[in-house]
């Protein structure tokens, strides 16, 4: 008996040499619908519809200051809304007083030339002479 006893404990069982792909296609399949998700939100913070035009994109040097005038004429700096009477501020310490920096306008096409005209003066007297009007080309 004592023999039978030693030959079923002495039986291994393999390891199991396979990987199990189906956690990692799971965990794979959840981060593609995540970053699906969130890409759209990513391009732009505050709607506007742009302006159409046909000329050829500029090439940013550095990290760009995007100024967004909104349909509703409100202003933001890099999707944070400002009051108006605090732009050149806001600009001079977002910057930091550097004025050779390039300021980005973006206004939805719905906006009076008016309060574009009047932002624009703003950056202008903060001391900021490069500045460049966003928009879209023609046919998307």
């Amino acid at each position: 008996m004592s023999r039978r006893f030693q030959r079923k404990t002495a039986k291994r069982y393999k390891p199991l040499s396979e990987i199990n792909v189906t956690p990692f296609v799971d965990v794979m399949l959840v981060l593609l619908i995540v970053f699906m998700i969130s890409a759209p939100l990513l391009t732009a913070g505050v709607e506007v519809n742009l302006p159409r035009t046909k000329a050829t994109p500029l090439r940013a040097k550095k990290d760009p200051i995007i100024l967004t005038v909104n349909r509703e004429g409100h202003v933001f700096i890099q999707n944070q809304k400002i009051p108006l009477h605090r732009l050149g501020a806001k600009l001079q310490a977002v910057t930091q007083a550097n004025r050779d920096t390039t300021i980005y306008v973006r206004a939805d096409q719905k906006n009076k030339y008016g309060r574009v005209m009047t932002v624009m003066g703003h950056i202008n007297q903060a001391g900021f002479q490069n500045v460049a009007l966003v928009t879209e080309t023609q046919g998307g």
